[in-house]
């Protein structure tokens, strides 16, 4: 169980710098043309961010079964 509470914490944070990745985009978006020569950067970060962040939670969902059977 201190397993699925740990990645529970951990999915939190991630949760929290996906956001913080999206909402970074979606300023940068806002504002463009300044600042296009890091379209690049932030996109890979969010996309890396929504990337561990779905990573994390399929393992709480395998964490979650096995306890269940």
């Amino acid at each position: 169980m201190g397993d699925i509470e740990t990645l529970k914490a951990e999915l939190k944070k991630l949760s929290a710098r996906a956001t913080k990745a999206k909402m970074d985009l979606h300023d940068l978006s806002e504002d463009l043309p300044v600042n296009w020569q890091s379209i690049t950067e932030v996109a890979a970060r969010a996309q890396a961010a929504y990337a561990e962040l779905t990573e994390k939670r399929e393992a709480l969902k395998v964490l979650e079964e096995r306890v269940e059977h």
